[in-house]
């Protein structure tokens, strides 16, 4: 099978911009790749070859200035409006919901000469790290078909691993774009929020989940999430939460003058080994490229965590949770453990909701002023590589986390996934590349996290990471 779609999109765009290959030709490229590998992959969920051909043949056929991405294939979430395409977000209450017009962000990757593809397939209403649901069943990760590509945007994920697609945009908010890349393999951002408009996604980024939930691109590449965040980026005037932040690019000189802390564990949840070694491997690659990196953990995450958990997964389930008893036998088990581990505590009452908005600022006051001294943080993106599906807790031999050192460790479910959640609750971009693999072979990502509307300088730091992986393997469903 010919590598082509395993090589980056700004590989690709070249391709393109020279006219080596035609947009028809490469779409026919993935339209193939698609119908090959999709039926053990379930990764797209609705794709129509004769709406991609359409898109192909008019870009090959405009004339006048091309765009930045004229003829590069993409992927979206089926949770981000897509005009003509299904957006259920994974549940039988949604099934048949078409939206009739584009997302913000899908409408500037179609300004910029993208094609569609489809939409990938996700979790019910979002709320799992696993991509199952009753409407499409599982998504399998490309590396391992046993295994679960991720949630909340698996389908994404395992469709760019697997070169079903050069990119797309995924949604995030306690992990769903990093985790995903982690588990697949491959890079992503999850932005500040409002540096790319929500508008479009369902559910929507509204209230607590304005802070929580971003739209984020996703790649093979650092250059290509950073590329894909240059096209969608810009303030909405009709977004509440957008500040007026223009793209900035950072130059490697000025990256390397800001100090970057890491962390291996969080002193709480168990890591395996390899995942440990693979912070400590990004640590010393920065610091052999000229940056000072020193070991450092911000003693509010904790606290972060813990507010994150009462908005996303207390208040999630709340505002998710379908109000007539009958709509319960519809919803899919994966939802349903989401609410078996919101229901663990009451629901909030209206001064503990009122009390936790009240705590948000504070602590990341506290964050942010611990984070003057290391404005980038590097740490874990996750416990565990891939899990198989359906897997919920975990034993960790030799996990040396603080707590936990010299002995096997136990390991549930969101703790395993705590490391992303705390930067959606501090409203921080994070940018996740892949470093290293476990002994199953399975990819190990690390993820670099900055303050607020520092997005252009923690892509900045992750590209220099992405320069130097020498080891870019590919998934076994591929071979």
């Amino acid at each position: 099978m010919s590598d082509l779609l395993t090589q980056p999109a700004v590989d690709l765009l070249a391709l393109l911009a020279t006219r080596r290959i035609s947009a028809l030709e490469l779409a026919e490229e993935h339209i193939a790749r698609i119908e090959l590998l999709n039926p053990q992959l379930n990764a797209l969920i609705d794709f129509d070859p004769d709406r991609i051909r359409q898109q192909a043949r008019s870009l090959d056929n405009a004339t006048g200035d091309r765009g930045p991405l004229h003829g590069l294939p993409l992927t979206i979430k089926a949770s981000i409006s897509v005009a003509g395409h299904r957006c259920e977000t994974g549940s039988l209450l949604h099934q048949g919901h078409v939206p009739a017009h584009d997302a913000e962000a899908v409408k500037r990757l179609r300004a910029a000469g993208a094609i569609i593809l489809g939409t990938t397939n996700c979790p019910e209403f979002l709320m799992a790290y696993e991509t199952d649901n009753r409407l499409y069943g599982r998504t399998n990760n490309p590396w391992d078909l046993t295994r679960t590509a991720g949630g909340s945007s698996g389908g994404e994920a395992a469709a760019i691993a697997a070169g079903l697609s050069a990119g797309g945009l995924g949604s995030d908010g306690g992990g769903s774009v990093r985790t995903p890349a982690h588990f697949t393999g491959i890079c992503a951002l999850k932005p500040t929020p409002g540096r790319i408009p929500a508008a479009g996604h369902l559910p929507p980024c509204a209230g607590p989940f304005s802070l929580l939930g971003t739209i984020g691109p996703m790649a093979r590449t650092i250059a290509d999430v950073s590329l894909l965040f240059r096209v969608v980026s810009g303030a909405l005037d009709t977004d509440p939460i957008a500040a007026p932040v223009p793209y900035r690019p950072v130059s490697l000189d000025d990256i390397k003058q800001i100090p970057i802390g890491y962390f291996e564990d969080d002193g709480i949840a168990p890591v395996t080994p390899e995942t440990r070694q693979a912070v400590l491997t990004a640590a010393e690659s920065l610091r052999r490229q000229g940056f000072r990196v020193e070991p450092f953990r911000p003693k509010a995450l904790e606290a972060a965590c813990q507010l994150w958990y009462t908005l996303f997964v207390r208040c999630g389930a709340m505002l998710l949770e379908p109000h007539k008893p009958d709509q319960h036998s519809l919803l899919s088990p994966t939802f349903l453990d989401f609410l078996d581990i919101a229901h663990t505590l009451p629901p909030p009452t209206a001064n503990e909701l009122l009390q936790t908005w009240a705590a948000i600022d504070p602590i990341r006051s506290l964050l942010l002023e611990e984070m003057r001294a290391f404005p980038i943080l590097l740490s874990p993106v996750c416990s565990i590589p891939a899990f198989r599906h359906g897997e919920r807790q975990w034993t960790l031999e030799h996990a040396g986390a603080s707590a936990h050192a010299g002995a096997p460790a136990q390991l549930a479910y969101l703790d395993a996934m705590r490391y992303t959640q705390w930067s959606n609750l501090l409203g921080s971009p994070s940018a996740v590349v892949p470093i290293a693999r476990s002994p199953e072979n399975l990819p190990i990502a690390i993820q670099l996290t900055a303050r607020a509307y520092a997005d252009e300088a923690v892509l900045a730091a992750a590209a220099t990471l992405d320069r130097v992986r020498l080891h870019r393997i590919t998934p076994s469903s591929q071979r």
